[in-house]
């Protein structure tokens, strides 16, 4: 990865591209050129067959610099820097600030790559490429470009996983609008990896994810609720207020955080996990004798348990959740 500053101080993260893909880049530009090089010297030949010696080599001379070094600098000027070749490879030419080319920068590229690619085949381009920490020819170098690649595999996005039914629309009244951005990533890069950790480590930091999400929601730790599932619950109520958000956008006025729909819904007292009648959400969700809760999402009802062993669960400290002991 390149970093490379903008003149507006905007950092870009390129992504330089190496030798071989350049060079397989180049070996198809030059397979087509080549090829319409000979076709065009095959009709010349026949239109010029009446001319003297001297007139067939300018035309010669004069074919193979129109083909072999006019049309590469017009290509890479007109498609900004994306010849066939480059195409193919999912590279692009682009200036040292991440901007398009010009024609000045494709006529010195094309003109210094007549020396380091046809005259010497290759050789000049290879150690050029091969010393330089972005890959970078001498015509890049005088010309102030960079090869980069356009087409870089794309992560693969691991769903957060859905949390128990008994918890689902319990924290429809939690208010979520002073929760930063860094910590819901936070969160999410837990839940999608934490089947890849050590239990006892997952369990600790689901605790100090879980309490750093309860002071900044400002209401108690629910009672009896595991830190993991209590994360799951939250990050689902935050998605299902996104879609309703998008389905419903709310109108333009004043409202903050809250009318861009991370706020506590309407009708719901704020809190969590405790009795009710103590200003608190009862424990399967919203007070008793209220109707349905504005913007949240239905949720069908849950099947009592069959009687057995209660499971274990984590015993909550004073502050919050607490880590295996």
């Amino acid at each position: 990865m390149s970093d490379l500053v903008t003149g507006d101080a905007v950092v870009l993260g390129l992504r330089p591209a190496r030798l071989p893909s350049r060079a397989l880049a180049i070996v198809l530009d030059l397979v087509v050129y080549v090829a319409g090089y000979v076709i065009l010297s095959v009709g010349l030949t026949f239109a010029t067959s009446s001319l003297d010696s001297a007139a067939q080599a300018a035309v010669t001379v004069a074919s193979f610099v129109l083909l072999l070094v006019g049309v590469p600098i017009a290509v890479e000027t007109l498609s900004h820097g994306r010849s066939l070749g480059k195409l193919a490879c999912g590279l692009r030419v682009v200036r040292d600030d991440g901007g398009p080319i010009r024609f000045r920068h494709a006529l010195v590229r094309g003109a210094l790559g007549v020396v380091e690619l046809l005259m010497t085949f290759g050789a000049v381009a290879c150690i050029a490429s091969l010393v330089s920490a972005r890959g970078r020819r001498l015509g890049d170098v005088f010309a102030g470009t960079l090869v980069i690649r356009e087409r870089v595999p794309g992560a693969r996005v691991m769903p957060v996983p859905p949390p128990p039914p008994w918890l689902a629309g319990r924290f429809t009244g939690l208010d979520l609008s002073a929760v930063p951005d860094g910590l819901w990533l936070a969160i999410r890069q837990y839940l999608t990896r934490m089947n890849q950790l050590d239990p006892r480590v997952g369990a600790a930091m689901a605790a100090r994810l879980a309490d750093d999400l309860v002071a900044r929601t400002g209401a108690p730790a629910p009672a009896g609720v595991p830190a993991a599932a209590f994360l799951m619950a939250v990050v689902h109520e935050r998605q299902s207020r996104d879609a309703a958000r998008a389905l419903r956008p709310a109108a333009p006025g004043p409202g903050g955080a809250a009318a861009a729909g991370y706020g506590p819904v309407a009708g719901v007292a704020p809190g969590v996990g405790a009795a009710p009648g103590a200003g608190q959400l009862p424990a399967y969700g919203p007070p008793p004798g209220h109707g349905p809760v504005a913007g949240a999402v239905p949720v069908p009802p849950v099947a009592p348990a069959p009687a057995g062993p209660a499971a274990p669960v984590e015993a909550p400290r004073a502050g919050g959740f607490a880590p295996p002991a």
